[in-house]
């Protein structure tokens, strides 16, 4: 009896095995890293901090793109080069919006990040940077205060101003400018920190402050990538999962090959960390969800739960018994939601009972024949 238990336990054993090898082969082409999140490699301080220290926007799109210096990490289109990000402005009135667009190919720019300036009634002039929600996420917003009022201030305000736009775009560059690779995420921040004016004050708010330099935005903003990419923007890239001590670890969601997501979700393990679970495809094309499963020591055990041809559920797990021997236990619902419980190489309780009455009632009716 016992070698036919283990039997059936690892034959089901390979066949999860098998179902998961299959699928990960089939459906997941990329993961996206979230400990090293796009967003990343574009540390909007340094942005603000050198928007503030040039005389006008030449010589700020010169420093964004200084091979010395290297402000920008990015390398969107994962060439192995830092992109070039060139400068595009427009005004109305007393407000200025300038984008900064990754140039990734021939005639494809991505918003990164844009600086809103605009001067109050009285005088007062205040700057946001603002992260590209397909980068950063929603509302994602530095506020510099500078130490001294930007020489930049004025440039803006003079007589007969016309706004800047970058001459750059893809295959033509500037003299100083050449490729750079990108830097791991770690080296990068260590590197542009550096270049951050720490005299200024930088603050972080999800409120812009200009409804104008929102309007403005749609006169100037590329989202070539974005388009052509949707599965890598912020908000399918990164969810937070809760640990168990109460922090945040970030949650990977995989990319299929037809650029769908599969949603990842956060399952207990016994340390109270978690670890991934994703719905697997089975041959015949179905669905199986995998689930955590409470055990008796409130740890997780896996689940999956298979749809059968005539529209009914069958869950499968695995139970531990009392000896510490294993058997696999199969939970099979109807149309009508009535569930029948099977374990290997034993019936449930119920199923037995209601055998042991139809041999009975069969036994009656052949005792009333024979009379």
């Amino acid at each position: 009896m016992s070698k036919k238990l283990n039997k059936t336990i690892a034959k089901i054993r390979m066949l999860f095995i098998l179902a998961f090898t299959t699928t990960y082969a089939q459906d997941v082409t990329t993961i996206d890293a979230a400990s090293e999140d796009i967003s990343n490699n574009l540390d909007l301080e340094a942005v603000a901090s050198i928007f503030g220290d040039s005389k006008d926007l030449e010589e700020f799109e010169y420093k964004l793109n200084d091979p010395d210096t290297q402000i920008s990490n990015l390398d969107l289109n994962e060439d192995g080069n830092v992109d070039y990000l060139r400068v595009v402005e427009t005004a109305e009135n007393d407000t200025h919006l300038i984008a900064l667009q990754a140039v990734l190919g021939e005639d494809i720019y991505q918003d990164v990040a844009t600086i809103e300036v605009e001067k109050d009634n009285e005088g007062n002039t205040r700057v946001q940077v603002v992260g590209d929600v397909y980068l950063y996420g929603n509302n994602f917003i530095v506020e510099p205060v500078y130490v001294h009022r930007p020489i930049i201030f004025s440039w803006f305000w003079r007589p007969f101003y016309r706004p800047y736009r970058s001459i750059f775009y893809w295959g033509y560059y500037p003299k100083h400018y050449r490729f750079w690779k990108p830097f791991h995420v770690g080296h990068y921040k260590k590197n542009v920190h550096v270049h951050v004016n720490v005299k200024h004050t930088f603050h972080y708010t999800k409120v812009r402050f200009s409804t104008r330099a929102v309007h403005l935005h749609t006169k100037v903003k590329r989202n070539d990538y974005a388009v052509r990419h949707p599965h890598k923007a912020h908000s399918v890239r990164l969810t937070a999962v809760n640990k168990s001590n109460g922090t945040k670890k970030r949650a990977v969601a995989v990319n299929k090959n037809n650029g769908d997501k599969v949603r990842v979700a956060g399952v207990n393990q016994a340390d109270g960390d978690k670890y991934r679970s994703a719905g697997v495809k089975t041959a015949d094309g179905s669905t199986k969800r995998v689930a955590g499963v409470n055990k008796a020591d409130g740890t997780k055990k896996r689940a999956a739960t298979k749809k059968n041809t005539d529209g009914s559920r069958k869950s499968v797990a695995v139970k531990k018994n009392p000896d510490g021997s294993k058997r696999a236990v199969a939970v099979k619902k109807d149309a009508n939601g009535n569930s029948t419980v099977k374990a290997a190489g034993k019936t449930s309780s119920s199923k037995k009972k209601g055998k042991t009455q139809a041999k009975s009632a069969k036994k009656k009716v052949a005792k009333r024949k024979k009379k």
